[in-house]
């Protein structure tokens, strides 16, 4: 039996190399087709990709999401939380949506076991966004091209100003703009002026409708913890990922915006249910607590950003070859450490699939 910590290539060494194809899609495939379209199989160009984390309590949301991607040449990945599925097939776009059911698991949680880059790898973009955003505003395709003339690897669509929830400035739409890589803010604990050089002030997008160019996504999708399901503490990081200076090639879009409702359903089914609340009252009464999921996903969430920072320190200190290069002023030092890791990094990422194995 071979051994699972043998390298990649002693593993496929059976195989002749021209039949390996070692990466997939996302694109729904007919049983039969006409022989006219069989010629042209296989040429996707052009291609992006819309995943969001979703509940039948966001539906009529994610319809009107949704009806403005497809026409736009998207392919659509729906993660469906509540378990709730089959009640979404009356939807006219829903058979051309692919649909993965996992009750109560996070964008996050999903994002890391079925959007692999080696499976969204023929995706120009990746929009990874929450169900509760208002698109009335907002033109996909408008979007893209603003992006692409920026030269944006990571980006957002800005909110708007009356967003149920605001947690950064740099979020908020400006009305004068397209788009802005920074914001100027002199109020608060965070001072934000042309001396910044990170997060929040720039190389920013928050978490709940961020758009990743291809190889940002190769980069954040390592990123992302496959046991710290919330996400907290990954927007301050990645602009990491953003393939060069993050004050340039993170940014947000002003003129496609959209309006963050706020509206959290996920871990909605631990409040009790209409038959269980005369009972909770009773108990409310009698002194005993009850389960608060909202309560419960918040600490998991703080202790999870607590975790998330440890290791990046960790990870920091331990890598002595890696180099701050998120900013201009640290992009100029360590080249030729740069240089040495870089030809580190696949013999890097086979130990790290090795201890996975193992």
């Amino acid at each position: 039996m071979a051994k699972e910590s043998e390298p990649v290539s002693e593993k496929l060494k059976g195989l002749p190399f021209g039949i390996m194809q070692p990466k997939s899609d996302l694109e729904l495939k007919p049983l039969w087709s006409s022989s006219s379209l069989r010629s042209k199989s296989g040429e996707l160009t052009n291609r992006n990709l819309l995943a969001m984390p979703v509940g039948l309590k966001q539906k009529d949301n994610v319809d009107a999401v949704v009806k403005k991607f497809l026409p736009a040449n998207f392919t659509v990945i729906l993660f469906h939380y509540d378990g709730n599925m089959d009640q979404w097939w009356d939807l006219e776009w829903s058979s051309k949506a692919i649909h993965i059911v996992a009750h109560n698991q996070t964008k996050w949680w999903f994002a890391k076991r079925f959007l692999h880059p080696d499976i969204v790898s023929i995706y120009d973009y990746v929009f990874l966004w929450d169900e509760d955003l208002g698109v009335e505003n907002f033109n996909p395709q408008k979007y893209l091209r603003i992006v692409k003339t920026a030269g944006l690897e990571i980006s957002q669509p800005a909110l708007h100003p009356n967003s149920t929830e605001v947690h950064h400035r740099i979020t908020v739409r400006s009305r004068t703009k397209i788009f802005h890589r920074r914001v100027y803010d002199s109020r608060g604990n965070m001072k934000c002026s042309n001396a910044s050089e990170g997060p929040p002030c720039t190389g920013f997008v928050e978490g709940m409708a961020p758009v990743f160019s291809r190889s940002a996504w190769f980069c954040t999708w390592n990123l992302i913890q496959n046991d710290l399901v919330h996400g907290w503490g990954m927007d301050m990081k990645l602009g990491y990922c953003a393939q060069g200076d993050r004050s340039k090639k993170v940014g947000i879009v002003d003129s496609e915006y959209i309006f963050h409702q706020g509206i959290q359903t996920l871990g909605g089914s631990g409040y009790p249910d209409k038959k269980n609340s005369a009972r909770s009252g009773v108990n409310r009464r009698r002194g005993s607590a009850t389960f608060d999921s909202r309560t419960e996903i918040r600490r998991q969430s703080t202790w999870e950003l607590q975790a998330f920072k440890e290791r990046w320190n960790q990870a920091v200190a331990e890598d002595k070859y890696w180099v701050e290069r998120s900013s201009p002023s640290r992009n100029r030092i360590g080249n030729n450490r740069r240089l040495k890791r870089s030809s580190m990094i696949p013999s890097l990422l086979q130990r790290k699939a090795e201890e996975t194995t193992t």
